[in-house]
């Protein structure tokens, strides 16, 4: 019933209702037509285009997964702990690039940083397919990680075009493009493998040359069709503009103050020091060693199970082909109820019912199908993790540093993951590393109760003090910790 009553609420309590007063002197018909027609305007030109930038992003970040299954290691004389150092180097400069990439987006512009984030490492990625040594991989693997740093400015920039509660359905579309990129990179595997020794390069090397290759025609193309703000969309008309514009104030997505949302370091110290970031930043890092522990050994998890090479990619499809249907599903009902916590937990609860499985069996059958529970949890707790940031976090630059946060611990944890699988918990079982992420998903569910239960408290808190004052002028300057700023739940 909470989450009901949190639905009808608004971000922010307002001391009139502003849905009257958009465009004063404009029928009531059209602000609804507006409503109806402008987002899906919004959706059919940016969401596909996200959606390409973040699967492929997460394709030529795991995909040399679905290399090592064909020989990756043997091609270029490199141990197990040598391949889990080059995975290590990526997250390592992934993390190290993620805060700065999030506070100079708005001021170089989305659509240039991203499309040109894009293109480099796509070219990158596909030098990959020519590397003949260690050194070398160690190199393309480090820049990959440096320029994919940006990646998670894709969820500030849908947050510039988007009210808050419509935002989570539309950051699970792309992040639902993460589980697609499972499945695809699965299938353009096993199609690849007929290339073995064409052109002199391995099928391990044409897996890099032919989706780095995609990545960078992606990216020449996003040059001309991502726009910088909503206001300077072609594809919207000036009455659309101002709807969206108007709409986003409202929301305090947009600041009627411009200089409210200007950079200021103590803003970016405000989201470090927010209770709410910190405990949903340690959820995101558990997570993450999920995450990424599942992107990247999937195959070779299922190749254990008694698999062919050739098979195992194959049968990876499945499993992610379900967790985007799930991660979509989700982030329909918590956009709807406004339960992001709600959503966690229960993705929590999947995660313990799949390592649960995969850990308490030993037939394979039943170990493969673990993994359409355990992926599907994994994957759809971060959209929701990610709009739990958008929505309690304000000003903009206190909520570019708070999503960058959030996703420097998911690949913090994506460092762990590199070592939990292979090195510290040895194939086939993968005893210790299913141990941990079980023990980390339980953790998940009680870390996102205490949360909930810490902001229903702040909530109740600013609810009296909101009593003893007449006006909320000052919410702006104060962001989230204004009194008249309600925490989603």
């Amino acid at each position: 019933m909470r989450c009901m009553r949190d639905a009808r609420e608004s971000m922010f309590i307002r001391e009139d209702s502003s849905q009257g007063r958009l465009f004063s002197g404009t029928p009531v018909t059209v602000h609804v037509i507006l409503e109806r027609t402008v987002w899906h305007k919004i959706d059919r030109w940016i969401l596909p285009v996200i959606t390409i930038f973040y699967l492929l992003s997460f394709l030529d970040r795991v995909n040399i997964g679905n290399a090592r299954l064909y020989g990756l290691q043997k091609d270029l004389n490199i141990s197990n702990k040598e391949y889990t150092i080059a995975l290590t180097l990526t997250y390592v400069a992934y993390v190290s690039s993620e805060l700065p990439s999030n506070l100079v987006l708005k001021r170089i512009g989305p659509s240039i940083l991203l499309p040109t984030i894009m293109v480099l490492w796509g070219v990158v990625a596909t030098l990959q397919g020519v590397v003949t040594n260690y050194q070398g991989l160690l190199a393309c693997r480090f820049f990959i990680g440096f320029l994919e740093g940006g990646v998670p400015g894709i969820v500030l920039y849908l947050s510039l075009f988007y009210p808050r509660q419509k935002l989570q359905t539309r950051i699970a579309m792309f992040f639902s493009a993460a589980s697609l990129s499972g499945a695809f990179s699965g299938i353009l595997a096993f199609g690849i493998r007929d290339l073995d020794g064409k052109r002199g390069h391995s099928s391990a090397a044409w897996i890099f040359l032919i989706e780095g290759a995609i990545t960078v025609a992606c990216g020449l193309a996003a040059f001309f069709i991502l726009p910088r703000s909503p206001t300077s969309a072609r594809f919207l008309t000036e009455q659309e503009k101002k709807y969206v514009a108007e709409r986003l104030r409202e929301d305090r997505v947009m600041s009627k103050d411009p200089g409210v949302d200007a950079f200021s370091w103590s803003e970016v110290g405000g989201a470090f020091t927010s209770v709410q970031v910190i405990l949903v930043g340690v959820i995101y890092f558990w997570n993450g060693v999920a995450l990424y522990g599942l992107a990247y050994f999937t195959p070779s998890i299922v190749q254990s199970l008694g698999y062919t090479s050739a098979a195992a990619q194959l049968m990876t499809v499945p499993p992610f082909a379900v967790s985007a249907l799930v991660t979509v599903a989700a982030a329909l009902i918590s956009d709807f109820y406004k339960c992001r916590g709600a959503v966690i937990i229960g993705g929590a609860v999947i995660c313990v019912a799949g390592f649960g499985l995969f850990l308490g069996s030993t037939d394979h059958h039943i170990q493969y199908g673990s993994l359409f529970l355990s992926i599907p949890g994994t994957y759809l707790i971060q959209p929701a993790l990610a709009a739990w940031n958008a929505n309690n976090s304000a000003p903009y630059i206190r909520r570019a540093t708070t999503m960058a946060l959030g996703f420097m611990m998911t690949n913090s944890g994506g460092i762990l993951a590199t070592w939990l699988f292979g090195v510290l918990s040895p194939a086939p079982r993968y005893v210790k590393a299913t141990q941990t992420l079980l023990i980390f998903s339980v953790l998940m569910g009680l870390f996102t109760a205490l949360n909930i239960w810490y902001l229903s408290r702040q909530n109740k808190t600013k609810a009296i003090a909101r009593g003893s004052t007449d006006s909320s002028a000052d919410a702006e300057k104060m962001g989230d910790r204004s009194p008249w700023f309600v925490y989603s739940m």
